[in-house]
């Protein structure tokens, strides 16, 4: 056999090698919503899992459907791309929003939501806990999930579909739409604990992703020294304080307000449905700060260690290992471009690619699942039952929920047609918009006793709307009106909300009480 001929017969095998690893692990992903599903009495376990998680699941489940597709394609294409300087603030402002979020809602939320007449979503909270008996709350609540949670799935079928693209050569629109229907129907069979466990499983192969491609490619890079030399060698590709640029090998300043605008990123954890849903499953209060210890310290590791992915792409790159990524959604891909040239070595090395595909695609699905999950419930149990009162039994209100799953699926593929389509600025965006509406009414919720139905209304529709407008109408202007929208959006719905809560009535007594109730627990 020529070499040619030999080379082309060991890339064949290791392609095959790298499939049937991927097969193999969705496979037992596919395996664990069938276990699951039998656990599945009612809607209660089918979106919250009986409140049953352990701390470890809690944890980990919680953070790998925060940071899935996002820690192993945006983050490390923003740093290959632009350097340390949005990557790394916007990675501190993760880390420190993800801390707080544990330390001061998780426990109270969980607690709260009990006494709430155990409130299974996020609406259901916001209506019991402001006695809410037209809903509205709820109503609003819902469809806000809807909305943003569209763009946000959007994120995770672009990923899929370059990852296809760039493993498998299939077309870019066949592979999303493919992957769309997979996620579907993995969704609707095993719930809430089977989206857990499977995050959970996903945090340990995203973990095992970051080690091997750290170690591979380092050592393709020539050593520690030959990355740090590339980056030295950019103008201010470590700085947190400018931003190269690829394209003329300069770099423009990034000042306070960007760096402010970027750490504003750690807001959206106080409003996250998704994350917010662990908290709430928790099966033990009292073990919330073993899971914030855990939390927080992989959260801080693996972001770092994805940045240096990115710097150690961007040397590859200059050494010829791997071609040169030009433009966001392009850089987005220098994990899967790793990993495909490292399974052209060996039988063992197209296993450990194939592992890092299948993390990549697994914990977008798991991820994804989770959000479908989210909205679903928003609409069969908030909007059709609790809104506009129909009346579903179990079977109705499972059939509802999978045809809310498909819409929004085919409206998250509509976002996400454009191949060009950034993993990291859809997310943003998706993350802005729940940030700015329920983190504000979240904490004020949780905190204050002189917050009202009418404050949290206000305050959630305010920052919804000023998302938008902040987004595509004032960012338009540049300067410092072009910062993060969720900022802006965020102190603005705050503000709102606290004026109207002052400027209308007093909560009930029943509600003060509830309140106090919340307190003692928290202190015994």
């Amino acid at each position: 056999m020529n070499p040619d001929g030999s080379y082309k017969y060991l890339m064949e095998k290791n392609l095959i090698i790298m499939l049937v690893t991927i097969v193999g692990y969705m496979l037992m992903m596919v395996g664990i919503g069938i276990f699951y599903s039998r656990k599945n009495k009612n809607v209660s376990d089918f979106y919250l899992g009986g409140r049953k998680l352990g701390p470890i699941v809690t944890a980990m489940s919680a953070e790998a459907s925060d940071m899935s597709s996002w820690l192993l394609m945006g983050l490390p294409g923003v740093a290959y791309l632009t350097g340390c300087a949005e990557a790394g603030w916007t990675a501190i402002g993760l880390a420190i929003g993800t801390y707080i979020n544990w330390l001061i809602v998780a426990k109270r939320l969980r607690v709260y939501t009990q006494k709430c007449g155990n409130a299974i979503t996020i609406p259901d909270f916001f209506s019991n806990r402001y006695r809410d008996s037209k809903n509205l709350l709820m109503g609003i609540a819902a469809i806000i999930i809807l909305v943003f949670f569209v763009p946000y799935t959007a994120s995770g079928f672009a990923a899929c579909g370059k990852l296809f693209a760039t493993l498998f050569g299939i077309e870019y629109h066949t592979a999303m739409i493919l992957s769309a229907i997979i996620i579907i129907a993995y969704t609707s069979i095993g719930g809430f604990l089977a989206a857990s466990t499977t995050d959970f499983i996903q945090s340990i192969v995203m973990t095992l992703a970051l080690v091997i491609l750290v170690a591979f490619g380092v050592n393709a890079a020539g050593g520690v020294g030959a990355v740090m030399d590339n980056a030295n060698g950019l103008k201010d590709y470590l700085s947190f304080t400018a931003l190269h640029n690829p394209e003329g090998g300069e770099s423009t300043p990034y000042g306070i307000l960007p760096i402010a605008s970027t750490l504003a990123w750690g807001l959206g954890y106080f409003g996250m449905p998704h994350i917010l849903l662990r908290f709430m499953a928790i099966e033990d209060k009292d073990k919330v700060k073993t899971s914030r210890r855990i939390a927080s310290i992989w959260v801080v590791i693996s972001m770092a260690v994805a940045i240096f992915i990115g710097l150690i792409g961007n040397a590859l790159s200059a050494n010829g290992t791997i071609a040169a990524l030009s433009g966001s959604s392009e850089a987005e891909t220098v994990v899967m471009k790793m990993a495909t040239f490292m399974s052209e070595h060996s039988v063992l090395s197209a296993v450990a690619a194939g592992l890092i595909f299948a993390g990549i695609l697994a914990c977008t699905m798991s991820t994804s699942d989770s959000q479908l999950l989210a909205a679903s419930s928003s609409m069969s149990e908030n909007l059709l039952k609790g809104m506009f009162g129909v009346k579903l039994n179990e079977k109705q209100s499972m059939i509802s929920a999978r045809v809310v799953l498909v819409v929004i699926a085919v409206l998250s593929v509509v976002v996400a047609w454009n191949p060009d389509s950034s993993v990291f600025r859809i997310v943003s965006f998706a993350w802005a918009g729940f940030g700015a509406t329920f983190g504000p009414v979240m904490l004020l919720a949780l905190f204050w006793k002189r917050s009202n139905k009418w404050g949290a209304l206000a305050g959630m529709v305010s920052g919804g709307v000023m998302v938008f407008l902040w987004k595509f109408v004032i960012a338009g202007f540049g300067g410092v009106w072009a910062i993060y929208e969720l900022l802006p959006a965020f102190i603005i719905a705050l503000a709102v909300n606290v004026a109207v809560s002052l400027a209308t009535e007093k909560p009930s007594q029943e509600m003060l009480e509830e309140f106090d109730a919340v307190n003692a627990e928290m202190k015994a």
